[in-house]
């Protein structure tokens, strides 16, 4: 299930045991919701957020794309959820902790009865990291996969520091295997949530990596994380430029164009496109959500 050209510059984690919390969310302008019933819903709570959530669900969040984030398989409560999951019709299950391609097959078999909901694997430890390709290529409903940073700097025993340089080398990894099977990355989350500054570097490294967007802890995070990882005016002016250009060229029949001093191939164009595509993809989404 190869990625969507829906935008996803921000996509918010929201406990699955607060009601106050998910009606709030439909009033937020994030592209995107987890709602979560894994970590962020103590266990003494976890069968009441299942019912929550599925409630929450039949009234709907709008146009924004929501994924449920179950408990592992291995767990009590992974089965459970996975079926209230599939009940619920969400556009994604998000699966945390996924090591190998046989625990995308699992939940995969578990929700075949709607076939229509995608697959997002958390990729948040060693193994998943070293196993991503196989995991990006498991299953023809895997959506896309969410970075786990928090739990990868547990698991590596390592630190966070200002640059993320122990965890560089596993966003990378996992994001060279989501692209080449053409599915989604979404970088993992800045636990600053006050530190607009701190935010805003995160998302610029995201940005430039190629990540599509960026998950959040809090919705103060929302505004910069729509604005580093939306186009920018002078990039969608530069885009636009660069297809009139070239247009132009192939029109003589030719095959390179120039803009500013630069040469505009193929390649480029196809980079504009897409731009431009995306823009036109958050303006539908923030038109949809008023």
């Amino acid at each position: 299930m190869p990625a969507t050209p829906r935008p996803r510059r921000s996509v918010l984690y929201m406990p699955g045991s607060r009601a106050r919390a998910l009606e709030k969310a439909r009033t937020l302008p994030a592209d995107a919701l987890i709602l979560d019933l894994e970590d962020a819903t103590p266990p003494e709570e976890k069968e009441a957020a299942r019912g929550l959530v599925i409630e929450e669900m039949r009234a709907g969040f709008g146009a924004r794309e929501v994924m449920i984030r179950v408990n592992g398989l291995e767990t009590e409560w992974g089965p459970a959820d996975v079926a209230a999951a599939t009940a619920a019709r969400p556009h994604a299950i998000l699966v945390p902790k996924v090591e190998s391609p046989a625990m995308v097959v699992a939940v995969a078999a578990m929700s075949a009865s709607a076939p229509e909901i995608a697959i997002w694997a958390m990729i948040e430890t060693p193994k998943g990291v070293l196993n991503a390709a196989a995991i990006a290529a498991a299953h023809p409903r895997i959506g896309g996969f969410v970075m786990g940073t928090n739990d990868l700097v547990k698991e590596l025993r390592a630190e966070h520091v200002p640059g993320r340089a122990p965890v560089l080398p596993a966003l990378g990894l996992a994001l060279l295997a989501a692209r080449a099977e053409g599915l989604a990355c979404l970088d993992g989350v800045c636990n600053a949530f006050r530190d607009q500054a701190a935010l805003r570097a995160e998302c610029e490294q995201g940005r430039a990596m190629g990540f599509d967007g960026k998950t959040l802890i809090h919705p103060d995070q929302i505004a910069v994380a729509n604005d580093v990882f939306g186009p920018s005016e002078a990039a969608l002016e530069e885009a636009r430029a660069q297809l009139a250009a070239y247009e132009a060229v192939v029109a003589k029949g030719g095959g390179v164009a120039v803009v500013n001093g630069r040469i505009v191939e193929n390649l480029h164009v196809e980079t504009a496109r897409r731009l431009l595509a995306e823009a036109e993809a958050i303006r539908r989404l923030e038109a949809d959500m008023g």
